[in-house]
């Protein structure tokens, strides 16, 4: 299909998310095409998320600087890093370091998090962490920018800071999650993407794009591409009206992919998570998906 790349998430939470199944899952998406390979993100995993999200559930960062020398080719991404949960200046240099080790390859995706159980575990306010993601993302795209950074904003308070390594251009890829008006502002604001998950198309073509494009105007930024993440489920027999988007046969998937790229979409990640007790069939999952991307051109 021209005109859109396709993106894999990574499963990289769960008793069979060993090593050696995520490096094969890299690099699967690498022989088969796939443009890029995405994982997810949680620090402290509480009863609330392991109940959706089971143990372990391997660091973002550190998973993705071991697969970037294991891969070549694919761009290596973050499907979202919780952002109010790690200091700014640290996710701005480690950002920068994996984008670095990648050959260029990283791109950072972010959103504000869900879990209140997660966030009192780490000593954290849920009911900010909007405003805290603005502040953090002001701090981080001036850091990738500029050799010293300093703020006064949101708890922090700090002066002339290095981080390094500056990228090139002075930024990164960055994707900003998330559905509601703020979030979308902040994908205005800051973004390179708005990058929403499990979107409704009627809702994204009449309500989340109009907005995107109005905040968009309001910044007197260049509009952020759209890079959105769906399920990616086959089954033999259709799914009812209604279905998510990414469940249903290989005919009805594909043509949420096409959808959305009429929407649009520079980007479409599938994601095969089945929010269901484990274990998975990482087989067949791979099977479907290199049907999906072969029937996807």
């Amino acid at each position: 299909m021209t005109g859109v790349r396709l993106g894999l998430n990574l499963p990289n939470f769960g008793p069979e998310a060993e090593p050696a199944a995520m490096l094969g899952w890299a690099r699967f998406a690498e022989e088969a095409g796939f443009d890029l390979v995405v994982v997810s993100d949680h620090v402290a995993p509480t009863p609330e998320v392991a109940a959706t999200y089971p143990m372990p559930f391997h660091d973002p960062f550190v998973l993705l600087a071991w697969l970037a020398g294991q891969t070549s080719t694919v761009r290596l991404g973050t499907s979202v890093v919780v952002l109010p949960y790690r200091h700014p200046l640290h996710t701005a240099r480690m950002s920068a370091m994996v984008h670095d080790y990648s050959g260029g390859r990283f791109v950072l995706g972010v959103g504000t998090g869900w879990a209140r159980t997660e966030f009192a575990a780490l000593g954290l306010d849920s009911a900010v962490r909007g405003r805290t993601t603005d502040a953090y993302l002001d701090v981080i795209t001036r850091a990738w920018a500029e050799p010293l950074v300093s703020a006064d904003a949101a708890g922090l308070s700090f002066t002339d800071v290095a981080t390094g390594p500056n990228p090139p251009g002075g930024a990164l890829p960055l994707w900003v999650g998330g559905q509601s008006r703020a979030a979308i502002r902040r994908a205005a604001r800051y973004g390179s993407a708005w990058h929403p998950i499990n979107p409704e198309l009627g809702w994204l073509r009449d309500t989340g794009l109009p907005a995107l494009v109005a905040e968009a105007t309001a910044t007197r930024r260049e509009m952020p591409s759209l890079t959105v993440r769906i399920k990616a489920r086959l089954q033999p027999d259709p799914a009812p009206a209604g279905r998510p988007l990414g469940v249903g046969t290989l005919d009805q998937v594909v043509a949420d992919v096409r959808a959305l790229v009429d929407l649009g979409a520079a980007e479409v990640v599938l994601d095969t998570n089945p929010d269901q007790p484990w274990p998975r069939d990482y087989a067949a999952e791979q099977r479907d998906l290199a049907r999906l991307r072969d029937a996807l051109g």
